[in-house]
């Protein structure tokens, strides 16, 4: 069995925040995964909202996840200090051919009808191809595989929460 990272999207956090039962059975499940789940920066800010019961729901999730490239998050791999805590991934993130890519992705993607393309998305995926073998939990998985199928040789599971 291949050990995934996880990496969420906004919809996973949307479905944590409403009390999703199986959102919450998979974050708690992966409380005894040696990486955390990976949030990033632009998926936080998108599901971010600033009122008292979301406070309370994201403060509870989000430490046992990771924020990337930020220095009040958890650090990525669990039981594990020093070099931002052993994941070289989540130690560089994006890079400039990074957002590149994701531009190159938005046109390349055969996305579900109606749908808009959608840059933090994109960078989900490049997320998760970045910490390869990895795991997307998402709430769209016809756009973010859309997006995984425009990357040759990524190692990512799309799963459907």
């Amino acid at each position: 069995m291949i050990a995934r990272t996880v990496v969420y999207d906004a919809g996973m956090l949307v479905a944590l925040l409403r009390d999703s039962s199986a959102a919450r059975l998979l974050h708690h499940g992966l409380r005894a995964a040696p990486h955390r789940p990976v949030v990033i920066g632009p998926v936080l800010a998108q599901a971010w909202r600033p009122d008292p019961k979301t406070l309370q729901s994201f403060s509870q999730y989000l430490k046992d996840c990771t924020v990337p490239q930020t220095r009040e998050s958890a650090s990525p791999m669990r039981g594990v200090s020093g070099v931002p805590a052993g994941c070289v991934a989540c130690a560089r993130t994006f890079t400039l051919d990074s957002y590149k890519r994701a531009g190159a992705m938005l046109a390349e993607a055969r996305l579900p009808t109606k749908k808009r393309p959608d840059v933090i998305d994109a960078l989900v995926v490049i997320a998760a191809a970045l910490h390869g073998p990895a795991q997307i939990l998402t709430s769209d998985p016809g756009d973010i595989g859309a997006y995984t199928a425009t990357l040759d040789h990524a190692d990512i599971v799309v799963e459907p929460i």
